[in-house]
C-alpha cells in the first residue's frame, strides 16, 4: 500500500472540501444567522490539515486498484466526519452523532434526515446541508480529479472504487477531462433547474436548495413541508421530470451532445428505466384514484413520488404512508431497483437488474441445451464474465447485508416495516422510508448508535459495498 500517495490525496481532498465550504460561509454571512463562525471554526483547521497531508513527499506516485479502493472509502469518511462539524457547531443538533447522521446523508445523496423542522437551522447551513447533495452526486473523487492534475492510470482507480454501476466507463481517454465533461453537463443542467423553479416563484435561496437536492438526487428540503409546501403543480411537475433526467447515465447526455442520438436510442437500460417509471406510475395512479381529488391530481401524484423513489432523491409531496398495500410495495421494490449505472441516483442500478433477469434465463436455457454457447447481452454487446460475477456477487452482498444490517438495527427495539424499510432507504441513498420513518417523519426516532450504524448503511450503499470491505480488511494495509 503506497501511504504516502494515500495520504496526499486525502489531503488534497480536504481542502477541495474546506474550499467548498466557502460558499456556505457567504451565505451565512449575508444572512447574519449566527453560523459563520461555525464554518471558520471548521475551515480553518481543515485548510491546515489539508495542506500538510498534500505536501508529503511520495517516494512512489503510482498506486494500486487496492489503494483507489482504500482511498474512496477512507475519504467518504473523513470529508463526513469534517462536513458535520459545523452543523454540531452551529447548535442545530443534541449531538455531534445527529450532525455526522445528518450530512452523511447529504453527501451520499440519501436525504434521511434526524430533524423535525429544518427550517430552525440558519440559512449557511441549510444550504451547506443541501450543497453537500449536489457535491456527493457525481462524485466527491470525480470533482478532485477535474480541478486536480494526476496519471491516468491513479485516476482511474479512483473512478472504478466511485462511479455507480457494473462498469466505469471512460467517455475520452484522459480521466480529468471526463471528469470535466460530466461535471459541465451536471453544472449545466442544475442552472437551468434553478432557472426553471423561479420560474415557478420559488424564492431564491429555495430554488438553489432544491435544484442541488435534485441534481444530486438527494432529497433535503428547506422545511418539513417540502415540495408539497410550496403548493405548486408547476414546480411538482418540473422536479419530479428533473429527477428523471438526473438519474439517466451520463454518458447518454455526453453522447447526444456528439449528436450519436441513435446510440442513445439503443440504450437498453434507459428503456427498461422509463418504461418501469411509467408502468408503475400507471399501476400507482390506478390504486390510489379513489383517495384522490381527481384523476389529475393522482397522476401527478404518483408520478412525482415514483420519480423521487426509483432515483433514489427522496422528495415527497404526500404522506405515502397512508397509500394502499400495493402502492406501497411499488414503491419499496423502486428503491431496491433504482436508477440507472453512471448517474447520479443509487438503488441496485437498471443494468445490474437487467443482467441479473438475463443471467437467470441464459442458466435455464444452458440447463435446457447443456451444449449450446449461451451468452449475455446488453445494448447488443456480449456482457463478459468479470462483469457478470461481480455483478452476482454484489448482488448476493447486498441482500445479505440488508439482513444483517436490519437484524442489527431491530436491538433499537423498532417495528419490522419500520427497520427494514430504514435500511433500504439509507442502503439505497433514498431517504424516507415507511412507518415511523415515512416522508412526514424522520431518523430521530432512533438512538446515537442506531443512526451511527444507518451512516455506515448509507456510505456502504453508496460506495457499492466493495470500497468498505477494502478499507477494513486487514490485507488492504500490507
Amino acid at each position: 500500500m503506497n501511504k504516502r500517495k494515500i495520504a496526499s490525496i486525502i489531503g488534497k481532498i480536504i481542502l477541495i472540501e474546506a474550499v467548498l465550504m466557502i460558499p456556505s460561509l457567504i451565505v451565512a454571512l449575508i444572512y447574519g444567522d449566527g453560523d459563520a463562525s461555525a464554518f471558520l471554526w471548521t475551515i480553518i483547521p481543515a485548510l491546515i490539515i489539508g495542506l500538510l497531508l498534500s505536501h508529503i513527499k511520495q517516494s512512489e506516485k503510482r498506486m494500486s486498484s487496492r489503494d483507489g479502493y482504500f482511498i474512496v472509502a477512507a475519504a467518504w469518511i473523513i470529508i463526513s466526519l469534517i462536513g458535520a462539524v459545523p452543523l454540531y457547531l452551529a447548535g442545530g443538533f443534541e449531538s455531534y452523532i445527529g450532525a455526522l447522521f445528518e450530512i452523511v446523508s447529504g453527501f451520499t445523496t440519501t436525504g434521511a434526515s434526524v430533524l423535525t423542522e429544518p427550517a430552525d437551522l440558519g440559512h449557511g447551513i441549510i444550504f451547506w446541508r443541501s450543497f453537500t447533495h449536489w457535491i456527493g452526486g457525481m462524485g466527491v473523487l470525480v470533482f478532485v480529479l477535474m480541478v486536480m492534475p494526476m496519471e491516468n492510470d491513479n485516476s482511474m482507480h479512483l473512478v472504478r472504487a466511485e462511479v455507480p454501476g457494473p462498469t466505469a466507463g471512460k467517455l475520452v481517454p484522459r480521466m480529468r477531462t471526463t471528469s470535466m465533461i460530466l461535471y459541465g453537463i451536471y453544472a449545466a443542467m442544475t442552472v437551468i433547474l434553478v432557472v426553471l423553479l423561479l420560474m415557478g416563484k420559488m424564492p431564491l435561496f429555495d430554488s438553489f436548495c432544491i435544484a442541488f437536492g435534485t441534481a444530486g438526487t438527494g432529497g433535503f428540503g428547506v422545511n418539513a413541508a417540502g415540495i408539497g409546501g410550496y403548493g405548486s403543480a408547476y414546480l411538482e411537475i418540473v422536479i419530479g421530470i428533473f429527477m428523471l433526467l438526473f438519474g439517466i447515465n451520463f454518458n447518454l447526455y455526453h453522447l447526444l451532445l456528439l449528436g450519436k442520438v441513435r446510440e442513445v436510442f439503443k440504450s437498453e437500460e434507459a428503456k427498461v428505466y422509463l418504461g418501469v417509471v411509467t408502468l408503475a406510475t400507471v399501476a400507482i395512479t390506478l390504486n390510489i384514484l379513489g383517495q384522490t381529488q381527481s384523476f389529475a391530481k393522482a397522476l401527478r401524484e404518483a408520478f412525482f413520488q415514483v420519480a423521487s423513489i426509483i432515483t433514489t432523491t427522496g422528495f415527497s409531496t404526500v404522506d405515502y404512508n397512508f397509500w394502499p398495500e400495493f402502492s406501497k410495495h411499488t414503491l419499496v421494490l423502486l428503491m431496491v431497483l433504482g436508477a440507472c449505472a453512471g448517474s447520479t441516483g443509487g438503488g441496485m442500478k437498471i443494468s445490474r437488474v437487467i443482467i441479473l433477469v438475463k443471467s437467470l434465463f441464459a442458466e435455464i436455457k444452458q440447463i435446457i441445451t447443456p451444449r449450446a454457447i449461451v451468452t449475455v447481452r446488453l445494448d447488443g454487446k456480449t456482457v463478459n464474465k468479470q462483469t457478470l460475477n461481480s455483478t452476482r456477487i454484489y448482488a448476493a452482498a447486498y441482500l445479505i447485508l440488508v439482513c444483517v444490517f436490519t437484524l442489527v438495527l431491530s436491538l433499537d427495539g423498532l417495528d419490522l416495516t419500520t427497520n427494514i424499510t430504514a435500511v433500504l432507504a439509507c442502503f439505497n441513498n433514498i431517504g424516507p422510508g415507511l412507518g415511523l420513518v415515512g416522508p412526514a417523519a424522520n431518523f430521530s426516532v432512533y438512538s446515537d448508535w442506531a443512526q451511527l450504524w444507518l451512516s455506515l448503511a448509507m456510505l456502504t450503499g453508496r460506495l457499492e459495498i466493495f470500497p468498505m470491505f477494502l478499507l477494513f480488511a486487514r490485507s488492504a494495509h500490507e
